[in-house]
């Protein structure tokens, strides 16, 4: 093949985007999110609950050395993962609930891609210069010594904030305090370090240069999202049979017949993902709202109607065209689908609730041991052995009793103890071998299986559970 047969490169290169600054109602609700969200992520690890002298004083912490997620006054042990399951569940609903009734406001408002992208436009700005003078600096060929001051400083700040991010997510698996000077010491364990590199990385990365990239190619959520919405779903949109035809040139003989957009491009500019709203909705909208501010902005200095772009719906744009309003927020809102998403999130939700309040402080497991099934004492008697887990979820250590529950003849013993009762530790799992003998001549002796219930009380407040099992005989 030729030179001039080749085959065209199909790759285009990624051209940075540059939003400029727009103020309103979206834009100030996204800092309030942004503000909230990241002083919950930043300082959630600091927030300090006192549980007792023997546990944990961090109000969240996810302790893997312990088996245990702690938040405020909830404990979770692992044999209760079914709580993180159903809040999981409820996470899913929610998304399909917002996404349902407005679209993807998830990732225009509270996307940790998002948040942190907005943060580091906010600091690029700052150093750089709104979008016009962070352009000419782009496009700039030649590094002076003024360009690479404003990149390095932007990198720095972007770095700094990366480190952050890193620090706060290991703050999560360890006591935050303590931690913090491990770090800055050096005795931490390596894990800690390398996860904060690679989150140093990502968060700089993914924030600074790929940006809008994460959201089309990256995530999955954008091919989804069209499952959840329908004609009544509220997303940004453009009122073309009001803005067009289009066109600048307001004091020509044509502009009684032109629409209300000026052509200004104030939507475009302001776009985090570059996209132009005018074109319909695309994949790549995220649904952050900024276009609406600036052309609301754009219609009050050329005294036209707000609205131009805003949340609509598809199902009203016959009424609109033929003049007629739209119709009520709420009817968009509270349909079908929506209220299914609700009542099924609602319904989750409250079987946590429930769950979370009629557990038990105590629990325990029974484990026979079967190598072998039974064992014949010197005199006749027979022996089963059975591993019992018993689980005390108080902050101070409580005796256990254990007995049996309707067993004729049986005897309860344990290994190590005198008596019945062992002291479990505070908010500790204690694995106590128990043996069960029956007499000689006894029915669980001769038989081949008994039923057997085994009984563990909390000595000071009388909270008991159980757990049933097999008693194992000859079998004659």
């Amino acid at each position: 093949m030729s030179d001039s047969q080749q085959v065209p490169s199909l790759y285009a290169a990624r051209e940075p985007i540059f939003p400029r600054r727009v103020s309103g109602k979206f834009r100030n609700l996204k800092w309030v999110i942004l503000a909230v969200t990241l002083g919950i992520y930043y300082l959630t690890p600091w927030i300090r609950w006192d549980r007792g002298p023997e546990l944990p004083d961090q109000a969240v912490l996810l302790d893997l050395a312990g088996r245990r997620f702690y938040f405020f006054w909830i404990e979770i042990w692992p044999h209760e993962f079914y709580f993180v399951a159903g809040l999981l569940i409820m996470a899913g609903l929610g998304l399909f609930l917002f996404t349902s009734a407005l679209g993807r406001v998830w990732c225009g408002y509270a996307c940790p891609q998002t948040v942190w992208t907005d943060l580091f436009i906010l600091v690029e700005r700052w150093i750089e210069g709104d979008r016009n003078a962070r352009l000419r600096l782009h496009r700039q060929a030649k590094w002076d010594l003024r360009k690479a001051r404003l990149r390095v400083t932007k990198w720095v700040a972007w770095l700094l904030i990366g480190l952050a991010t890193g620090g706060a997510w290991v703050f999560y698996f360890a006591d935050a305090p303590t931690l913090a000077v491990d770090l800055v010491t050096g005795q931490a364990h390596p894990v800690a370090y390398t996860t904060m590199a690679i989150l140093t990385f990502t968060t700089f990365f993914f924030g600074g240069f790929a940006r809008e990239q994460i959201c089309i190619y990256a995530c999955p959520w954008p091919r989804i999202q069209a499952a959840m919405m329908d004609e009544d779903t509220l997303t940004v949109g453009y009122r073309p049979w009001r803005g067009e035809p289009r066109g600048k040139h307001r004091k020509s003989e044509e502009a009684k017949t032109m629409g209300d957009c000026i052509d200004c491009m104030a939507c475009v500019n302001v776009c985090p993902m570059g996209i132009d709203i005018r074109d319909g909705q695309q994949m790549e909208c995220i649904t952050c709202a900024l276009c609406i501010d600036a052309c609301d902005d754009i219609m009050d200095k050329v005294g036209k109607p707000r609205g131009l772009i805003d949340y609509m719906a598809l199902s009203d744009e016959p009424r609109e065209r033929e003049g007629q309003p739209p119709r009520p927020i709420w009817q968009h809102v509270f349909r079908l689908r929506t209220m299914v998403y609700t009542v099924l999130w609602g319904g989750v939700g409250l079987a946590l609730v429930f769950a979370l309040f009629i557990r038990s402080d105590i629990d325990l497991t029974v484990a026979p041991v079967r190598n072998p099934t039974f064992v014949t004492l010197s005199d006749g008697a027979i022996r089963n052995t059975y591993d019992v887990r018993l689980r005390n979820k108080h902050g101070e250590a409580r005796p256990f009793e254990l007995s049996l529950g309707k067993a004729d003849g049986l005897d309860l013993r344990l290994e190590g103890q005198d008596g019945t009762a062992v002291t479990v530790p505070a908010d500790t799992a204690l694995l106590q071998r128990v043996y069960i003998v029956a007499p000689k001549d006894s029915a669980a002796a001769e038989a081949e299986a008994t039923d057997l219930r085994i009984w563990a009380e909390d000595v000071i407040n009388g909270e008991r559970a159980h757990r049933d099992t097999t008693f194992n005989g000859r079998g004659n």
